[in-house]
């Protein structure tokens, strides 16, 4: 990432929600495969209770947290040309990435009003984005090769 960076615009709200759509898919998967290495684990029995559910919750932690501390970009997010960044342009730290979980997390349970508010924000930033210091930005389309 470079200093032109920092001056790159905002994702949109329908960007970062095409974006999710397709994160949630990934997620849908992952948990999949968690479910059937549980049910191997426990003889071919449901699994269910405290442990499994830490498991899955961990598992999303790690997916988004690898994803965001690395190239800013979840392959949902990869795909919308957007990227998660600090103000400056830079990656985002474990830190920012955890604050940025757990907040999106409590925007989506007050029926996404963190994300909505990025709609009347002047600098159009959801709650996430304001907690977590970082920013979600919409890259340029690749130029085209002659």
């Amino acid at each position: 990432m470079t200093r032109a960076d920092a001056d790159l615009p905002n994702a949109s709200l329908i960007k970062r929600l095409g974006a999710m759509l397709y994160d949630s898919l990934l997620l849908a998967a992952l948990w999949m495969v968690v479910g059937a290495v549980g049910v191997a684990l426990n003889n071919g029995e449901a699994v269910k209770g405290p442990v499994f559910n830490s498991a899955l919750f961990l598992v999303t932690f790690l997916f988004f947290m690898i994803f965001w501390t690395r190239s800013g970009q979840t392959l949902g997010m990869l795909a919308w040309r957007i990227r998660i960044q600090t103000p400056e342009g830079q990656a985002i730290s474990g830190l920012q990435a955890l604050i940025r979980f757990f907040s999106a997390g409590l925007s989506l349970l007050c029926l996404g009003a963190g994300y909505w508010w990025m709609l009347f924000d002047k600098q159009g930033l959801t709650w996430h984005d304001r907690y977590s210091e970082s920013r979600v930005v919409q890259l340029p389309k690749p130029k085209k090769k002659s």
